[in-house]
């Protein structure tokens, strides 16, 4: 591409900073704008829910950049900004300052926002959702030496911090429609692993129950009715119940929108000169022939670098396996493949379900779907190339700690 072209990042996020980096590491000359509406730059996160909302981790930890990476690569940050408006015949994005910027290519990057409980109070004091490092800041000030809390959803945000909770010392509730943990991700048999692991670890989670009502005095939240009649007091109210893409950009642009951004596997919507990258991107995953929307860290962080791949290189396609990963207590996992409800047959274990010290295989017709490795390490890779192969195994052998993953793939 000419020095004179101009790339627009609208999302100044972990997928928006990555493509700004490889287009800059891969001899990319031309102008590059990266635009974020909050006015911290370019962050990772996961730790927003772990390392650093737990304590362990420091606010410098979290930048995917050394401040002064952007002015040293020619990357011009536009920070505190909105993006308003697409002008795909100008080829301009408008800005909330009233500026217009031409591009010659753009990436959306816009990911994605929390899900708010669809009742009154919702935004009362005392009621937090978790996206943005201020938000972190927020439920960390609140938990911060204890107290008593109602988690609602028992996704992974919601036993994230259900678990950075109890290591300040608070008494922490956590109400669930499901019948088990993560039942719509891992299923029942593995969901109820992180049951057991919860309550092992204090938290009273109250599954099969929503909230209907929320109780305030003064304008501050107090505690939660459930949909059993129960009233649960409580300091503060955290809200983890999903996430939806922020699709309003591309919408008003007239680009089609289906549960985020549709992008094909190159990462290229119908429009050739704009690409979709991370949370807000429905893409045609070729692994597993079908779309996906992927929320997770690792989906940005490689996402962002595929997109720019593709700006350079046309035809360049996206070709990844699923991976995410969560840490609670002493339990670590890492979780790659997809197999929601529906997609798999069977699960077949290796190692010590009890004791937390085992890898887990969704497996449809005898191929692995998704593996998930919890408390043993290296092993992601191997899963991954299972996965690739397509090929039918033998559940015993999947079983069987003595033979080795790496013979198998």
């Amino acid at each position: 591409m000419a020095s004179d072209e101009s790339i627009v990042i609208v999302g100044a996020s972990l997928a928006g900073a990555r493509a700004a980096e490889t287009l800059r590491e891969e001899g990319f000359a031309g102008r590059i704008t990266l635009i974020g509406e909050e006015h911290e730059r370019p962050y990772q996160r996961p730790p927003l829910s772990k390392g650093y909302l737990a304590g362990r981790e420091d606010k410098s930890s979290i930048y995917v950049h050394e401040e002064d990476w952007y002015e040293r690569n020619g990357v011009e940050l536009v920070l505190g900004t909105r993006a308003t408006a697409i002008d795909r015949a100008a080829r301009e994005v408008e800005l909330s300052d009233g500026r217009r910027i031409r591009y010659d290519k753009l990436l959306l990057a816009t990911g994605a926002s929390p899900r708010r409980l669809d009742l009154p109070g919702a935004e009362l004091e005392g009621v937090y959702y978790l996206r943005t490092v201020e938000d972190s800041e927020r439920i960390r000030n609140a938990i911060f030496g204890g107290g008593r809390f109602v988690i609602v959803g028992a996704g992974w945000i919601g036993l994230e911090v259900a678990a950075a909770a109890c290591g300040y010392g608070a008494e922490v509730t956590i109400v669930e429609p499901q019948p088990t943990p993560l039942h719509g991700v891992l299923g029942p048999e593995l969901g109820e692993v992180f049951a057991k692991l919860h309550r092992g670890n204090g938290v009273d989670l109250r599954l099969g129950e929503s909230v209907t009502q929320l109780h305030s005095e003064g304008g501050k939240v107090t505690g939660v009715v459930t949909s059993s009649g129960d009233t649960l007091s409580a300091g503060a109210v955290i809200v983890g119940i999903g996430a939806r893409p922020n699709t309003e950009l591309a919408e008003a642009a007239g680009l089609p929108v289906d549960n985020g951004v549709v992008v094909d596997e190159c990462l290229r919507t119908e429009d050739e000169r704009i690409w979709a990258a991370g949370d807000v991107a429905n893409y045609h995953n070729v692994v597993f022939g079908r779309r996906l929307r992927v929320e997770h860290w690792a989906n940005a962080y490689d996402g962002g670098p595929a997109a720019a791949r593709s700006m350079l290189r046309p035809g360049t396609v996206y070709d990844v396996v699923p991976f995410f990963y969560s840490d609670q207590y002493d339990l670590g996992m890492e979780y790659t493949g997809y197999a929601p409800a529906g997609t798999y047959d069977r699960i077949v274990y290796r190692g010590d379900v009890a004791g937390l010290e085992f890898i887990a295989f969704w497996l449809k017709d005898g191929r692995v779907r998704a593996g998930m490795n919890v408390n043993v390490w290296d092993v992601a890779e191997d899963i991954q190339k299972l996965i690739r192969s397509g090929r039918q195994f033998d559940p015993d052998r999947l079983a069987d700690p003595d033979v080795p993953l790496a013979d198998l793939a």
